[in-house]
């Protein structure tokens, strides 16, 4: 890190010219590196391979839910009536010649009495349409149907168009999308400033954050490179502009510190620029790597859209490092001490407040211990209740036309699994498919069209409707039971739609989720061992990042899926169920970043123990000089996870709500409390390295101590200095 730093040191004009340079660049590709992202959810399975050939043969359908207008008309006039059904006919027929190559199912092509309310006045219809790519509702399609509808619907009828995409998008079709990431980002990077304008108190607190847009940018500039060989899913759009923005601000804020202490303790500039990255440059680069490998486990799994968010998300803390430790020092050295000014607070000394802290920590470390296990325990008990799917249509829009066309069906006796219906791709007797599928428990009805939209090349499509959304747990129960009964038999090719690939999905991205945790934690553990030169600390941090994890699942749970939270702060209803990526991408997002505060304090920790041998000495001055930067860095993400909730997708909401509860479960209760507890009842036994382990991390050799435990080998202090943190 020393060379590294001098070499930028000495070609400072040309690492600026470069990063400025890609920074333009990134500016001017932006748009169509987010153009050509994709939301692609395809996976291996049986599912999948019925969703692609009923694409193939039919254009439209497989996993994309339909458009379901709704048509309500005057009272006296039942919709099974032939003269008024040929006026809902028309409407539908409205539909097919402003959206070419539609599939529709409705009353007057099945004659099934399940198209039409209780009331008899409302019915409704399927409308499959082309795949669309884009995110949740940001497709246009939705705008058209509607349009349609209304322009053919006759004087003094009600219509609507409702559906999963137009529900998940929180809005009407024809609105905007929403915030927009840009404004998401301005909203959270204004937080971020208020935040940095505190702990700093000068000038400074622009620096991070011109860092934070700098990596920003050359992160979109390489993921476009990315989007020009494969897939890139959409959501990594918000994911660089928002979670990007946080890191690099996280990294650029312990560098800065690290920076302002060393000139207080008296080093000119230039050396203090060095000894800032010696120490925290070293810090921010185990951290960035701590990140990049939990979201590298995602690339081994069989999901595009995850393996893509993979190799995105590995993009945002490699690049926040490499502007950190390169472009940072740059400013610091040439205009450093011009932005620190007025200087209202200085690094003479470590914080009175998270000194003290500590010092209490460290006299009860029973209580505090206990107290934070405490906590813990009771904020993962919910976690043992969740349940993976996709939030139930009462949690996606609660107002819009939407909303108000789906409430007139169920209102009406028609059950929401409409709007996720089961298909069926047979060569067989398609009307005997549905007769069977329609006598199974959780089945509102199932038929067989005999349009030309329905059968073609010698297949057939049955249309199941569930009781309950196929994307609950209740409706994935029934897609199970059709799957195990009917897939199997002559002449079925197989189940398809939302549902049955989300079981597929399940199965294949769960199924080995308990062996991916071991190979990240082994892999983070080496790691930090070398980071910390301490087997005790680097399992104690994986152990801890694993809890404070669990605890983040049983927030999301009661927030959302039992709709604690969900309702009184976003409006929203109880999901039923979490949105099934995003336990993993918390994992993969969370396992990393809550990591950073572990570095950040433990290597500080690390050195002022080296330096005096007294580990109470250590732990004031390690939690008094880095506490208040953890809690502004967690303060910095919390803000822009908040700025990412503002968005109109649920999805993006519960990932948020599991990312912030993470954080802030890992700043407050893990690393101001535990982490300092743990190390006082330890003791001298943190410190310990097998002379093995220290030869297989390329550590010299070890030197052999006394400690509790009897001799315990560590690494010599002299090294430690230089290298721990």
């Amino acid at each position: 890190m020393v060379a590294l730093t001098r070499f930028v040191l000495r070609h400072k004009a040309l690492v600026a010219l470069l990063w400025v340079a890609i920074a333009a660049a990134g500016v001017m590709t932006v748009a169509g590196t987010t153009h050509r992202m994709t939301n692609s959810f395809a996976m291996p399975g049986q599912a999948f391979r019925v969703d692609d050939q009923i694409l193939r043969l039919y254009g439209n359908g497989g996993n994309q839910p339909p458009y379901v207008p709704v048509l309500t008309a005057p009272a006296g006039q039942p919709v099974t009536d032939p003269a008024v059904a040929a006026e809902t006919g028309r409407v539908f027929d409205a539909i097919r010649t402003a959206v070419p190559g539609v599939r529709i199912a409705d009353y007057a092509t099945t004659h099934n009495p399940a198209f039409v309310t209780r009331d008899g006045r409302s019915t409704f219809a399927l409308v499959y349409v082309a795949q669309q790519n884009g995110f949740s509702g940001s497709n246009t399609l939705g705008t058209t149907i509607s349009h349609a509808v209304t322009t053919a619907a006759p004087a003094g009828w009600q219509e609507g168009v409702t559906g999963s995409d137009l529900l998940a998008a929180g809005k009407p079709a024809s609105a905007s999308k929403g915030t927009g990431v840009a404004a998401e980002a301005a909203i959270g990077a204004l937080g971020a400033l208020a935040v940095l304008a505190v702990v700093f108190a000068s000038f400074l607190a622009f620096l991070p954050l011109v860092i934070g847009i700098v990596s920003v940018l050359a992160t979109f500039l390489a993921v476009g490179g990315l989007t020009e060989v494969t897939g890139v899913s959409q959501i990594v759009e918000f994911l660089i502009a928002l979670v990007g923005l946080g890191v690099a601000i996280d990294y650029s804020l312990l560098v800065v510190s690290r920076w302002r202490e060393e000139r207080a303790a008296g080093r000119d500039n230039h050396d203090a620029v060095v000894e800032a990255m010696a120490h925290a440059g070293r810090a921010v680069v185990f951290s960035g790597i701590t990140v990049a490998i939990g979201l590298a486990s995602m690339i081994v799994l069989p999901v595009p859209m995850l393996r893509s968010v993979g190799y995105g998300g590995m993009l945002v803390p490699l690049v926040s490092v490499a502007v950190a430790v390169t472009l940072l020092p740059v400013i610091l050295a040439t205009a450093g001490p011009r932005l620190d000014w007025p200087r209202l607070r200085t690094e003479r000394r470590a914080s009175r407040v998270f000194s003290a802290w500590a010092a209490v920590v460290y006299r009860h470390r029973w209580v505090a211990a206990l107290a934070g296990l405490g906590v813990l325990a009771a904020l993962m008990l919910p976690a043992l209740s969740l349940r993976l799917g996709e939030p139930g249509a009462s949690a996606e829009a609660t107002a819009g036309p939407a909303h108000d066309a789906l409430a007139t069906l169920t209102s009406g006796g028609i059950p929401a699994g409409v709007l996720t219906p089961v298909e069926i791709l047979t060569t067989a007797n398609p009307e005997a498919v549905a007769a069977q599928a329609s006598s199974m428990h959780g089945v509102d009805a199932a038929f067989a069209p005999t349009t030309s939209d329905y059968r073609r090349a010698g297949t057939a499509i049955v249309t199941v409707l569930p009781t309950a959304e196929s994307n609950l747990p209740a409706g994935q129960t029934t897609v199970g039971h059709l799957e195990s009964k009917l897939v199997h038999q002559p002449g079925v090719v197989g189940v398809g739609g939302e549902g049955a690939s989300l079981i597929d999905f399940d199965h294949a991205v769960y199924g080995d989720f308990p062996l991916m945790l071991a190979l990240i934690g082994i892999a983070t553990f080496l790691l930090l061992a070398r980071a910390f030169r301490s087997v005790l600390l680097a399992a104690k941090a994986v152990v801890f990042n694993l809890i404070s994890l669990a605890a983040a699942y049983g927030v999301l749970t009661w927030v959302w899926q039992d709709g604690h939270g969900s309702t009184p702060i976003w409006g929203v209803p109880a999901t039923g169920a979490i949105t099934m990526w995003v336990p993993l991408m918390v994992f993969a997002f969370l396992f990393g970043l809550s990591m950073d505060y572990e570095v950040f304090i433990l290597t500080r920790i690390r050195e002022a123990y080296d330096r005096t041998g007294d580990a109470r000495h250590a732990v004031v001055e390690g939690l008094g000089r880095t506490g208040r930067l953890v809690t502004g860095a967690a303060a910095i993400l919390m803000l822009t996870f908040l700025s990412m909730s503002s968005g109109p997708q649920t999805d993006l909401k519960v990932l948020a709500t599991g990312l912030g509860a993470g954080i802030l479960i890992d700043a407050v209760i893990v690393r101001c409390l535990l982490v300092p507890a743990l190390v006082a009842l330890i003791g001298p036994a943190n410190w310990w390295m097998p002379a093995g382990l220290a030869r297989l991390l390329r550590l010299r050799t070890p030197v052999v101590t006394a400690s509790p435990l009897g001799p315990v080998p560590v690494v010599p202090a002299p090294e430690l200095a230089a290298a721990a943190s």
